[in-house]
């Protein structure tokens, strides 16, 4: 399907801003939601999804995408089962969680995402990126997904018959060229290739 991998909106951040923060109303806070947790959650636990769907609606999610690269150069990318940019292929990635460092979101996230655990010291920090979709993981209507990423790339010997199939339905090892040129790469992954 021509075209279905493309955003609303990409931009790559090259300075931070702090911005004003509007202030919360009574009824539209988190504390406020039925689904509220009453307890701190533990570094890399999952949400409820009525959390979520909260965190979702009213914030953004800050995530890790890894480029992981073959001695080769060629970048692995998975199709997306879920929401948002389901069907596009995608660099492996995921949300950092309540609590967690950098470190050990990392070490979780190449786990879960590449069947193998990676340290981010063995990585290339890219830069902050902004991702915007009109889609939730949720599949819910009424909003979508706002994610601050911090992208880094990495070379890897993954071996395919570990990648998990969770997030992914399947792979592919592509030159950037490949990556660059096929419709089905979403246009977030293609802007980690623009800017190398």
């Amino acid at each position: 399907m021509v075209g279905a991998c493309v955003s609303i909106h990409l931009r790559h951040l090259p300075h931070t801003r702090i911005a004003r923060i509007p202030s919360w109303t009574l009824g539209r806070s988190l504390v406020g939601s039925p689904a509220s947790m009453n307890h701190e959650p533990k570094a890399g636990a999952r949400l409820e999804p009525g959390d979520f769907e909260n965190v979702i609606r009213l914030t953004p999610l800050v995530s890790i995408d890894m480029v992981v690269r073959s001695a080769e150069r060629r970048v692995l990318v998975g199709r997306r089962s879920n929401e948002p940019a389901k069907g596009c292929f995608f660099v492996p990635g995921g949300r950092i969680t309540k609590n967690e460092t950098l470190a050990a979101a990392f070490r979780r996230i190449s786990l879960t995402e590449l069947g193998v655990e990676k340290r981010i010291e063995g990585a290339r920090f890219l830069g902050v990126y902004e991702h915007f979709y009109p889609t939730n993981n949720l599949e819910r209507a009424g909003f979508g997904t706002h994610y601050v990423v911090l992208a880094y790339e990495l070379t890897s010997p993954v071996q395919d018959a570990l990648l998990p199939k969770e997030q992914h339905g399947e792979y592919a090892w592509l030159t950037e060229a490949e990556l660059l040129s096929r419709p089905t790469v979403h246009e977030n992954t293609k802007a980690y290739f623009r800017r190398l």
